[in-house]
């Protein structure tokens, strides 16, 4: 937004108007009750205790909302805390315990919280709760995992009891996306220890032991009516898939998500048994680190890229549970996905040509890092590294195990993969893992005019200018960027079909990691 456009500020049709037009209705109730994608067809049972398997779990695993950061952590943190917007199947923010948030620039925003919402402790909540909840991630010492989003906050104070004005650096109509980020759900005003996880959340903890398990028992005090269904839900880790499949299949327990696609005719020929796929904008991405001089050379990230053979990573390493990447991280079906671009193809003369260049063939280079915990990511560094074989460049494959991967490995070698989930909205996902000073740009690359895009299209409320900006940094990416991504891959979970109320919310596993709230047991 240009400042002649700022000064003369927007009306209110106009921002109501351009929030319809790109699905960002803020205000209003909203509630979701039910669980999002289908209307349920039988009348929801109170009681019974599940336990699930998630794939991802280590002693890094937290309580404290600014920390986390894997799928065990966000389920963890929409058990027990609540988020002021929540998005529903098709990502459109809904009202949680915020009653509404709404602006009339899209660069100041009031946010009225719902009243009667009481912390596990009994403690009402209070917009105090909510400043304090929003500032502390941009805050230097709490070290939070979204202070790149944070920082778009220029203040939050507490306008009333139950109102807070959120001022933001810049206009951006994405907020009430931003602020469902499982980062971002509220917690008690000046708390610092987060082990007995006291939220406003469908469930309290009763037991939690980071990399083992979490137990949380049912909160008969939830300020949804009726919610939560079930009495207790069990959260462990089980990183190997075969184990995860065959716990599920022996009763040991009921819902399990990053289903190898190999194991989904195993399960759905299991009678009581299903899985469940949701098209989403998860990618496993091979990530070339800028501040390496092989890896950081511009022709050997060309040549990488072009020795994806991405139509045999969509078939024979997912089975056709993805569709067909770019090397940017906005997937085909997103409203500002970018169809203009040509889609880079396999080409071994192109690869040979730029390896060349980079200096990269017949020389030791350094090894790819891959584990089973980003989705496919061991067979795609095997079939590059035998398509490499075949123009003279000799690759090696480092096989590491998942448990630490991500605070060991993740960003810490030349050549390795990273697993993203899908991120809600645009400029959260290029906020959190492209704009230059991002903690999770995962090859350092920086690009000055990807920035100043990124922060002009957040203020832009015409959609179609905003859909040109996110399709030029689009582009920029896959020309330009250090990450390589070929597929976009479905989220694959399983359950026992006794387990109810389950639908599909693309931004991760097992309902968005919100599942905990809608499910409830049938037998």
């Amino acid at each position: 937004m240009n400042d002649e456009t700022n000064s003369r500020g927007i009306s209110r049709r106009d921002m109501m108007r351009m929030l319809a037009g790109t699905g960002m209705m803020v205000a209003g109730g909203g509630l979701l009750t039910a669980a999002p994608g289908a209307l349920a067809a039988e009348v929801p049972k109170k009681g019974g205790s599940i336990r699930v398997a998630y794939n991802a779990g280590s002693v890094s695993d937290t309580l404290d909302p600014a920390a986390g950061s894997t799928g065990g952590d966000y389920i963890r943190f929409f058990m027990f805390y609540s988020g002021l917007t929540q998005l529903d199947e098709s990502l459109t923010p809904r009202m949680n315990i915020a009653e509404s948030v709404s602006s009339a620039d899209a660069k100041t925003w009031i946010i009225k919280l719902r009243s009667g919402v009481t912390f596990h402790d009994g403690k009402t909540l209070t917009s105090a709760d909510v400043v304090y909840s929003l500032m502390r991630h941009k805050n230097p010492q709490t070290a939070s995992r979204v202070k790149t989003l944070a920082d778009q906050f220029a203040s939050v104070t507490a306008s009333g009891p139950n109102e807070v004005t959120l001022t933001l650096q810049v206009p951006n109509a994405d907020l009430p996306v931003i602020l469902a980020t499982p980062q971002l759900v509220i917690v008690k005003d000046g708390t610092t220890n987060f082990n007995s996880a006291i939220g406003t959340g469908p469930y309290k903890l009763k037991s939690f032991a980071p990399g083992a398990g979490t137990v949380g028992v049912r909160n008969a005090n939830y300020w949804k009516p009726g919610q939560p269904y079930l009495d207790q839900i069990e959260l462990i880790s089980i990183s190997d898939n075969a184990a995860r499949v065959s716990a599920l299949l022996a009763g040991d327990v009921h819902l399990i998500n990053s289903v190898d696609p190999r194991s989904t005719r195993r399960i759905s020929s299991t009678p009581g048994y299903e899985v469940k796929e949701t098209k989403s904008g998860l990618y496993t991405d091979l990530i070339m680190r800028r501040d390496n001089t092989l890896t950081g050379n511009p022709d050997f990230v060309k040549g990488m890229k072009y020795m994806f053979d991405r139509e045999q990573i969509r078939s024979a390493v997912f089975l056709g549970y993805a569709v067909t990447g770019n090397d940017q991280p906005i997937p085909p079906g997103h409203r500002y996905f970018n169809a203009s671009l040509p889609q880079r193809g396999f080409d071994l003369d192109k690869a040979k040509f730029y390896m060349q260049k980079a200096g990269a063939v017949g020389t030791t280079l350094p090894p790819i890092y891959a584990t089973t915990d980003a989705n496919g990511s061991i067979e795609m560094a095997q079939l590059i590294q035998q398509t490499a074989a075949k123009i003279g460049v000799n690759l090696s494959v480092n096989r590491v195990p998942s448990d630490g991967y991500w605070s060991n490995h993740w960003m810490k070698h030349p050549l390795g993969f990273g697993s993203i989930n899908p991120r809600p909205s645009a400029d959260v996902l290029f906020t959190q893992f492209f704009k230059s000073d991002a903690p999770w740009n995962e090859s350092a690359w920086k690009d000055p005019k990807f920035d100043q895009l990124l922060v002009s299209a957040r203020g832009e409320t015409d959609d179609a200018k905003r859909k040109q900006m996110y399709g030029e940094m689009q582009a920029l990416v896959t020309d330009e960027g250090g990450i390589g991504i070929p597929s976009f891959i479905s989220l694959i979970d399983a359950n026992d079909k006794r387990l109810k109320g389950l639908g599909a919310i693309p931004t991760g596993a097992m309902m968005g990691f919100s599942f905990a709230e809608y499910a409830w047991w049938s037998a």
